[in-house]
């Protein structure tokens, strides 16, 4: 069994993808019909969709695309973790088709220009109803941001966080601090966990190994073990370096030491014990 823990479709038709340039290959449709037989040679039996841009509208459509899928187990959507009613926004999320394939919520932190973003109140006021709807929060940020990271991890006990893509390491550049050190702080936090995931789009674009990726995913295994890691595709952003198969084998090149318990951990045991799949 594997279950891919982040991934993503979208249909232009229905509503652009802004962040995505008029040259890139990924402008495009990408639906679950085109992912479903890459994930099945893969040998993928469960997936988490994850949300892409902050619009109310596509949370929703991922859960009724999750109710009408066997592949998706899970959705990670995005609603605006500061409007005053975010508990009923989260109540009424859960009761629209498909609303109990919600298991977590993201917002592009990644965009935001104040590195402290996550620590103001009225954010932290919104993580902790996504604490008190039983769901996760998916951190998706620059290396930058990390120590915020950890500061809201540590203020919200209660909440589980996890980290997309292993925070991007400048992987291009070789360089491991400050970002080792500040995914240890996050790590040494117990309501934290991590993807093994969006590596490869931090790699130089033509010539990456996977030699390039190992001291970053070795770092991570140190830092949180296998039980606090998992597999996740980044599909289809991944395919502006290689395929999807090749994603997974790579993960597995790179988690080959560990032992058969500790891998099934990493490609499946960890993302379906807290995604609750």
């Amino acid at each position: 069994m594997t279950v891919d823990a982040h991934h993503h479709v979208w249909d232009l038709a229905v509503r652009d993808q802004d962040w995505i340039p008029e040259s890139s290959p990924l402008r495009r449709n990408f639906t679950l019909a085109d992912l479903a037989p890459e994930a099945q040679a893969a040998g993928v039996d469960r997936t988490i969709l994850v949300q892409t841009i902050t619009v109310p509208e596509e949370t929703p459509e991922f859960l009724a695309l999750a109710a009408a899928h066997d592949l998706v187990a899970g959705v990670v959507g995005w609603t605006d973790l500061t409007r005053p009613d975010i508990t009923d926004e989260l109540a009424r999320l859960r009761e629209l088709p498909g609303g109990h394939c919600l298991k977590g919520i993201r917002h592009q932190v990644q965009g935001e220009p104040d590195p402290e973003w996550l620590l103001r109140p009225d954010v932290r006021r919104g993580l902790a109803a996504v604490a008190d709807a039983g769901l996760v929060y998916d951190l998706v940020v620059l290396p930058h941001q990390l120590p915020a990271c950890v500061r809201a991890a540590a203020a919200l006990p209660q909440l589980a966080f996890v980290l997309d893509h292993l925070g991007k390491p400048p992987i291009a550049s070789g360089t491991l601090k400050p970002w080792a050190t500040d995914l240890q702080a996050l790590a040494a936090l117990p309501n934290t966990t991590a993807k093994l995931s969006g590596l490869v789009t931090e790699a130089a674009p033509d010539s990456w190994t996977v030699d390039d990726l190992r001291p970053y995913t070795d770092t991570a295994l140190e830092a949180f073990g296998p039980t606090r890691l998992m597999f996740g595709s980044d599909w289809p952003v991944c395919t502006e370096r290689t395929t999807y198969g090749e994603v997974l084998s790579v993960t597995q090149t790179l988690t080959a030491g560990l032992d058969a318990a500790a891998r099934a951990d990493v490609f499946h045991g960890t993302a379906t014990r807290v995604y609750g799949l």
